[in-house]
């Protein structure tokens, strides 16, 4: 073995950046040059190799540059006014503060994928959450976010010679990234403190500044911290088993709002975006607790008001569960500190809280105390419905207070930059910031069908070298042979109608769907008039060896002396290669079974893209499918195993008959293209870009889930909290007469059928128990009858009190039935808590006047 010669000191020595150029590291620490082009250009042309050999971070490209090349790029007066351009346009941008300075999001979440060289993230998650920050940047909302800062970055994948997945865990040098140490005022690193099992932990704090929004990065690998075993708990993203899965939340949600009090800041409204972070729910009861002498009972009530909880699981598999031991180990002392009953906080995680073999669930901790809660699209509003509906076992399942926001992507990140450079020319001059007109995207259709077809072939030829340059590499590095290697130079044709299919490799979203039929799939590909090609990349997690069988498959079957030349996996998926992909192919595949994939992403950046999809009609192209040019696979029926081939078909037949034809329409007239592909591409861009863009979906979330968030949180708060009290003491009451409260009397059906226009009474004479007809909500639900004898299509009416008979009150209204046929229709009396149903709270009190 060599002898290794050990640093005795290390030293850091950077180029001398010359006056002209003095700003440039401010530039690089702000990752508005990620969605910027011409910040991005300022490194870009500062030395185009390096740049690439960086992997894209001017962190470390102004670590490694020479002095001699900056000294040129500041006497170059082609360089400086691109200097000068981005220094004005940061500062344009910086210069503009939130209207409300009284307002402050809390946005929290595991992983951001935010740029390629910061490795915090692992897939869709990640790049969601990467572009919820960019974009409330752009939105000028008062956000800032709250991670982890993992040691390794998630796995770098390479594949054997027979396919098989490789992971290597990629180290990140903190002092190489754009990111910072938060300093207290004195000028020392702000370091805040959990206490474990194993005692207490010191978490370090760091900042990515993400436009006008900032990102605090919290880190346990420090020296203050010598147990190995707690330096270890930010080693990796979704690393090492349930105990260090605790440990990580932990520190997310506890050490989280310790963080950002430790630096002064006061969040109006907490964005909890999945489970993971549901203990910072936790540590906000007990800091209400301590400060403003609330019950827990109070406390919860109070934190409820402005928590928003966004679930993007659609199996209960995706849920992080404790056991009961695991819970009492990290908490029992927490608990009796805090005054907290342990028992209370079990019950905070579990669907049935009498229930003391049942896990603490995180997904229902953070349900439970939240007042807001959404799904990401439509469809997944309704499988959240389905799979929450024990926790309002009263309630039908579409009326579960669970709304849906659906995801979008940040349109400046994504869309490509020939694209951008012909919006520049066509459309307004403010088109960035205008990404939900509709008026700027009907001007898509003023830009030549000619301008745009060629854009998009150079970027098809642009893709084709990149995924030669990248095959090539790859199988030199395993010591492929020459005879390969020559080959892998040739794979792809820039002028073929060219699919692509890219996400992470678990089972359910069907990875080999579209080869189930290899010789109907060859006959495809190699078609003599019209073939075409698919490219294919992703990671399976490393315990997932379903997935990654799936991986090893598609590499065998791509070696086939039909398929080689056809059909390419690239290794090591990552932000770049979407970026390659989604801004370059002509077809993008997606085959998820049904209602399991809450939203998916990467189907929006291919369609802002001019790129049409082919999709199972689930998560966001359920909404989006009639509307963006592209083809729907299969109907909207829940998914079945015998659907698999099926759907393989449902590929096959719409490539064979509609799509290939309509792409090779115009092929026999050398440089032309299809007028209605055209049509269809345009209708991509318009709908996708209008829709389907983060801009969007951050200010929906501002008004419909933190605005209000923020006003029923400040009015308690400057309150005192009384109201909270009041609340709860009030709770208690109804709840003691709850059991005595009884339906007396329900109002007499028309003896007679009705005609379409007029009205007839709903009543109810209920026995209140001794409460007051403001401490109810009584109410009727009408509709339809349905086969099955339950009601459908139905309204929900809000009957009025009326006289009164000792404990007994009437509650009636009039009404007037749109519907015609067979209707129904049937009463309830539950709490009124004053709020809006959305923020219904779980297992409220409530009593159907059928019941018993």
């Amino acid at each position: 073995m060599p002898y290794l010669i050990r640093p005795l000191k290390e030293i850091l020595v950077r180029p001398a950046v010359p006056e002209a150029l003095s700003r440039i590291h401010e530039i690089a620490h702000n990752l508005m040059w990620s969605w910027d082009h011409s910040m991005r250009a300022l490194f870009r042309r500062l030395d185009p190799v390096l740049w690439k050999v960086v992997n894209r971070n001017p962190i470390t490209m102004l670590g490694r540059i020479s002095q001699p090349t900056l000294e040129r790029a500041a006497a170059d007066p082609r360089y400086l006014a691109v200097y000068k351009r981005a220094c004005e346009t940061l500062d344009q941008y910086m210069a503009q503060a939130p209207v409300d300075s009284s307002r402050l999001i809390a946005y929290f979440s595991m992983e951001y994928g935010l740029i390629d060289c910061l490795q915090i993230y692992s897939g869709g998650l990640g790049v969601l959450s990467g572009d919820h920050l960019k974009s409330a940047s752009d939105a000028n909302i008062p956000l800032v976010g709250v991670g982890l800062l993992y040691q390794k970055g998630y796995l770098e994948q390479s594949l054997s010679p027979d396919g098989w997945q490789q992971e290597r865990t990629p180290v990140n040098d903190f002092y190489s990234l754009p990111i910072s140490p938060v300093m207290r005022a004195d000028g020392s690193e702000l370091i805040v403190y959990v206490t474990l099992p194993n005692g207490r932990l010191a978490i370090k704090v760091w900042q990515v500044t993400v436009g006008r929004v900032r990102l605090f990065a919290l880190d346990t690998n420090i020296p203050q911290n010598p147990d190995p075993e707690q330096r270890d708990i930010t080693d990796q993203l979704y690393g090492g088993d349930s105990n260090t899965r605790i440990r990580q939340e932990i520190v997310l949600g506890i050490g989280g709002l310790r963080a950002l009090r430790e630096m002064g800041l006061d969040p109006t409204v907490f964005h909890m975006n999945e489970g993971h972070s549901a203990f910072l729910a936790v540590e906000r009861i007990r800091v209400l607790m301590r400060e403003q002498q609330l019950s827990f009972d109070e406390a919860l009530e109070a934190s409820r008001l402005n928590n928003v909880f966004t679930t993007h699981t659609s199996v209960p598999a995706g849920i992080d569960l404790f056991d009961t031991g695991s819970m009492y180990q990290y908490f029992a002392e927490y608990c009796r500190e805090a005054g907290i009953p342990f028992e209370r906080l079990l019950e905070l995680g579990r669907r049935n809280p009498d229930d003391s073999q049942e896990a603490f669930s995180m997904a229902i901790t953070a349900i439970k105390s939240s007042s807001y809660r959404n799904a990401v699209s439509r469809l997944h509003r309704n499988v959240s419905q389905e799979m929450w509906q024990e926790l309002w076992p009263k309630l039908p399942t579409w009326e579960v207070p669970i709304t849906s926001v659906t995801n979008g992507v940040h349109l400046p990140t994504w869309v490509n930059g020939d694209l951008a450079g012909i919006y520049d020319r066509y459309l307004p001059p403010d088109w960035r910031e205008r990404h939900t007109d509709p008026k700027v995207w009907e001007m898509v259709n003023e830009i030549p069908d000619q301008e745009l077809w060629e854009a998009h072939r150079r970027r098809k030829r642009r893709l084709v070298q990149f995924v030669r340059d990248r095959v090539t590499a790859s199988a030199a590095k395993r010591k492929a042979p020459a005879p390969e290697l020559r080959k892998l130079q040739e794979v792809l044709d820039p002028e073929s109608l060219t699919i692509g299919f890219a996400r992470r490799f678990a089972t359910y979203k069907r990875a080999t769907l579209v080869f189930r039929d290899l010789e109907r799939l060859k006959k495809i590909v190699n078609h003599p008039s019209g073939p075409v090609q698919i490219v294919i990349s992703g990671k399976a997690h490393p315990k997932d060896n379903p997935g990654k069988t799936f991986i090893r498959e598609i590499v065998q079957w791509a070696r086939a002396s039909e398929l080689e030349h056809r059909i390419v996996f690239l290794e090591d998926y990552s932000i770049q290669v979407a970026h390659e992909l989604v801004q370059s192919v002509d077809v993008w595949l997606n085959t998820p079974r049904r209602g399991e994939e809450a939203c998916g992403t990467s189907g929006m950046k291919a369609g802002l893209n001019g790129v049409l999809n082919l999709s199972i009609l689930d998560g966001w192209w359920d909404e989006a499918c009639e509307q963006s040019g592209g083809w729907g696979i299969g109907d909207r029926v829940p998914y079945s195993p015998d659907q698999d081939d099926l759907h393989a078909s449902s590929i096959y037949s719409l490539l064979e008959n509609e799509i290939v034809p309509m792409y090779y329409s115009a092929a026999s007239r050398e440089g032309s293209f299809s007028e209605e592909w055209m049509r269809r591409v345009k209708q991509s861009i318009r709908h996708v870009s209008m829709f389907f863009n983060c801009q969007r979906m951050v200010e929906e979330y501002d008004r419909e889930l933190y605005s209000p968030a923020h006003v029923e949180f400040t009015k308690m708060r400057d309150g005192g909290f009384s109201s909270a009290r009041e609340r709860m003491q009030w709770s208690r009451d109804v709840q003691r007469a709850w059991n005595s409260v009884r339906f007396l009397e329900i109002g007499p059906s028309p003896d007679r059928a009705i005609v379409s226009g007029m009205a007839m009474s709903l009543r109810a004479v209920i026995d209140l128990a001794g409460l007051q007809p403001s401490d109810v909500q009584v109410e009727a639900l009408v509709g339809r009858i349905g086969i099955a004898g339950d009601l459908e299509e139905t309204e929900i009416l809000t009957l009025d009190p009326q006289e009164s008979q000792g404990t007994a009150f009437a509650f009636s209204r009039q009404f007037v039935p749109n519907q015609t046929g067979r209707l129904g229709y049937s009463l309830r009396v539950s709490t009124n808590h004053h709020t809006d149903p959305l923020t219904r709270p779980c297992n409220p009190l409530m009593k159907w006047a059928n019941e018993g």
